[in-house]
């Protein structure tokens, strides 16, 4: 199969040059990661989307479901930070010193912001149809707000009363009318992934709403669901993952990026204490330090190349683009994934309180403008 990629201007915020930035042979047995990754090539740590025609082709199309018997011609679009579309809490860093002072940088790249102030209540801005206008529930969010969370288009606000309150695109999860009443009390966690967001209740049950396609229905497992979760966490894409209390994980979502966790079903029936995610893949730590892990195997769902250092002794693991990080218990840190994805960018504190930064400079893999604050007394990162 020969597919030669082209940049074409299909939407705002897109450079375009017109020229060819790759082009080859690929077997038909591949998916169209093998296209991005090429396409990385051309312009490292961009944000990309690879189209035919009007149809937007994602790193799992399979190159059989491409039809080019009359042209084998794609284009690329490259996104700039002001048309990039994710979760701003994964482009940016903030770190809690311990005099209770706070240091930022990074971009955010949602479309929207929310800004949660010492008075319990919310400010938002930017764009108005990702969340930026929350006029429609201004009532709701001046007092009581201890935590918001976003999808790719919508903000979901936990209160200190245990309710919870949406705004933004409505098919995104800015709209959880289907399941008001489940959310108006006894609410302790929400996740979100690219359009929908999972809640943990306090009594163990979780509530789901947003885009059938990135599991806001749960209804096919929805037994498991119904009571001893305790904990909840989504990969980017469109899948979720739940804790039980008997330390067993349930997953649902998208197969590809993590929905399917039946590879690894054996290693996830006792003995989770925490579940972490990137944009592809999840992470598990059980209670003896060891990992397992699953998911789309290029961006982290496969850690066979590091597994001999993952088999013990494994505190902490951190998501970002396409690959992890876990810290070890003597302090060492093993990294896995794939670093072309071009949105990666990790953040760690030394035992000294200082901070190391690495990774894509315009998601807060650079920390050098704010080095000099970065040198002592940090105590945590978001």
């Amino acid at each position: 199969m020969i597919l030669t990629i082209c940049i074409s201007p299909l939407a705002q915020g897109v450079e375009f040059s017109g020229h060819v930035v790759a082009s080859g042979f690929w077997s038909s047995a591949l998916r169209a990661d093998c296209l991005y990754k090429s396409v990385y090539k051309a312009k490292p740590f961009s944000r990309r989307r690879l189209f035919q025609g009007t149809s937007e082709i994602t790193p799992f199309t399979p190159l059989t479901a491409l039809d080019i018997s009359d042209d084998p011609t794609l284009q690329v679009v490259w996104l700039s930070n002001s048309a990039a579309i994710s979760r701003s809490h994964n482009h940016a860093f903030a770190a809690v010193k311990a005099n209770g002072s706070v240091v930022t940088w990074g971009c955010g790249t949602a479309g929207a912001f929310a800004a949660i102030k010492d008075n319990g209540s919310v400010a938002t801005w930017d764009h108005p149809g990702m969340g930026g206008d929350s006029s429609s529930v201004a009532s709701l969010l001046t007092t009581g707000v201890v935590q918001v969370v976003a999808t790719d288009s919508a903000f979901a606000a936990i209160k200190d009363n245990g309710s919870v309150v949406t705004w933004g695109e409505w098919k995104h999860g800015g709209d959880s009318t289907a399941v008001a009443t489940f959310l108006a009390e006894g609410v302790v966690q929400v996740c979100g992934n690219t359009g929908a967001f999972a809640a943990l209740k306090s009594n163990g049950s979780v509530v789901t709403w947003g885009d059938t396609f990135s599991s806001g229905i749960s209804s096919l497992i929805a037994p498991l669901l119904a009571k001893d979760v305790v904990q909840v966490c989504a990969t980017s894409m469109n899948a979720f993952a739940a804790i039980k209390a008997n330390g067993s994980v349930v997953t649902w979502g998208d197969d590809s990026v993590g929905g399917d966790s039946s590879k690894v079903a054996t290693l996830l029936t006792e003995g989770v204490v925490q579940v972490y995610s990137n944009y592809y893949a999840f992470v598990a730590i059980k209670a003896d330090g060891s990992v397992v892990t699953w998911g789309y195997d290029d961006y982290g769902g496969d850690d066979s190349p590091v597994a001999a250092l993952l088999a013990e002794g494994v505190v902490q693991v951190c998501g970002s683009g396409g690959a992890f990080a876990a810290i070890k218990s003597g302090g060492s840190v093993v990294t896995w994934g794939d670093d072309s994805y071009g949105e990666m960018a990790f953040a760690d504190i030394k035992a000294d309180g200082s901070v190391v930064t690495w990774g894509d400079s315009r998601h807060g893999g650079d920390s050098s403008a704010v080095a000099s604050l970065l040198t002592e007394g940090v105590v945590a990162i978001c």
